[in-house]
């Protein structure tokens, strides 16, 4: 289809070409209630009528919902390419009324003015087909008109129908135009959408830090405790991999659980009766904090890596989500060490000083093109395990470049009012994180 052609048939410009005419109607049904408007000549109508027509619309604008209600039909029959260009909220201020009452008065003005055009173009054409005898803008279809016109002018037919056509096209597009500048959200409206996007995305990075976190660890400790059984050819040795798989596994499906509720309707619980309890009966929405990172360390250490780790930090001297963050970012260490140098020793330092919080993670680094050794499971039973995934990174000596668990790291810092770093120090890998405790509640 040639492209000329292409916006006469689409069934948009119809779409908008049926908006447009709803500014005639308003137009008509206005003259017939005007009082002796017989004996006026369209000069005297355009002058009083105008006037009269926009003081109309003008007081129609200051009703609230006559914003949404225009919002609405631009949305269905304009058809913008992003709906969320064209508001459908009620007017909340006098800048959206005025905005409102210009889109009223241009949408009338230009659907009268197309509206007309769509009366007289066909009346014209059905004047030059049906009744050649007429004179039609001065030229007659069988023969030398009033202006001395062709005999030809009947082709002028096509012409006329053409041109009304890209009328309609045009007008749609400057009408869809002028709703986009003002029935477009007002300042305030971007910004709230603004806001619940950036909150949107706040809690969808949250969720996804957690199964990360959480899922990621459990399976860095059940790839490793698997390997070592497969490679180890001990029964028992065997026996004790999958008890730590196991229990992993478990503390896993228990953290999976607080990571869902997260994603539940309190309404919906309360109602089910079932509140987000864990199989302990403590609540399955609170993470983990310091007080359980014990079991995160005999967790490695049945997975073959020895921690030495000195934790002074005073019973309740951290406020609740610094203590569940300060856990994460531990698990997220202990999990790089296991991935990248299983069976390497872990030093974990975690203490307050000067008004904050400092975490420091370590371990030693394997010599490029070593092999790693299968981590045996030590017969210290792990207690919970709150899983968590690695950072990617490069085996042996070579830095680990910033992944998600990285990424991750660093985002709950700098949420926090802290920061991170992390690298190769004196053949040792150590991430450091120092967060203040004033801007951690």
């Amino acid at each position: 289809m040639p492209r000329i052609l292409a916006p006469l048939l689409s069934a948009t410009t119809y779409a908008r070409w049926l908006h447009l005419m709803i500014g005639l109607v308003f137009v008509g049904v206005v003259l017939m209630v005007y009082p002796g408007v017989e004996g006026w000549s369209r000069g005297e109508l355009l002058a009083r009528a105008v006037p009269v027509d926009a003081a109309l619309l003008g007081l129609a604008a200051l009703v609230p919902a006559m914003r949404r209600a225009e919002g609405v039909q631009a949305r269905l029959l304009l058809v913008p390419d992003r709906e969320q260009d064209i508001a459908v909220e009620p007017a909340r201020g006098w800048a959206d009324r005025r905005r409102t009452a210009a889109w009223l008065v241009g949408r009338v003005v230009l659907g009268g003015l197309v509206g007309g055009a769509s009366v007289l173009v066909p009346a014209a054409v059905l004047d030059l087909v049906a009744r050649p005898e007429q004179a039609v803008f001065g030229l007659r279809a069988g023969g030398e008109g009033r202006a001395g016109g062709p005999g030809w002018a009947v082709l002028l037919a096509p012409v006329l129908l053409f041109t009304l056509g890209w009328l309609v096209v045009w007008a749609g597009r400057l009408q869809l135009a002028m709703a986009v500048r003002l029935l477009g959200p007002s300042p305030a409206e971007r910004l709230a959408a603004a806001e619940l996007r950036a909150e949107r995305l706040l809690e969808r990075n949250l969720l996804a830090r957690e199964l990360h976190d959480s899922i990621g660890h459990a399976l860095t400790v059940t790839v490793l405790q698997a390997g070592a059984a497969r490679a180890g050819g001990d029964p028992v040795f065997a026996a004790k991999a999958l008890e730590v798989i196991e229990e992993t596994g478990r503390r896993a499906m228990d953290d999976l659980e607080r990571t869902l509720a997260l994603l539940r309707d309190p309404g919906d619980q309360e109602a089910s009766g079932t509140p987000g309890r864990g199989p302990g009966g403590e609540d399955a929405r609170e993470r983990p904090g310091i007080d359980r990172l014990p079991a995160l360390f005999e967790t490695a250490r049945a997975a073959g890596s020895p921690v030495e780790a000195r934790v002074d930090v005073p019973s309740g001297a951290l406020p609740g989500v610094l203590s569940r963050e300060g856990y994460r970012i531990v698990q997220e260490g202990v999990t790089n060490a296991l991935k990248y140098a299983p069976g390497e020793p872990i030093s974990i330092r975690i203490a307050v000083r000067d008004g904050s919080l400092e975490l420091r993670c370590a371990n030693a680094l394997r010599p490029p093109g070593v092999r790693p050794h299968a981590a045996r499971p030590h017969t210290v039973r792990p207690q919970a395990v709150r899983p968590h995934s690695g950072a990617p990174a490069r085996s042996g000596g070579s830095p680990r470049r910033g992944g998600k668990g990285l990424r991750g790291i660093r985002e709950r810092a700098v949420l926090l009012g802290g920061e991170a770093t992390a690298g190769a120090e004196a053949g040792e890998w150590v991430l450091t994180v120092r967060v203040p405790l004033r801007l951690a509640g």
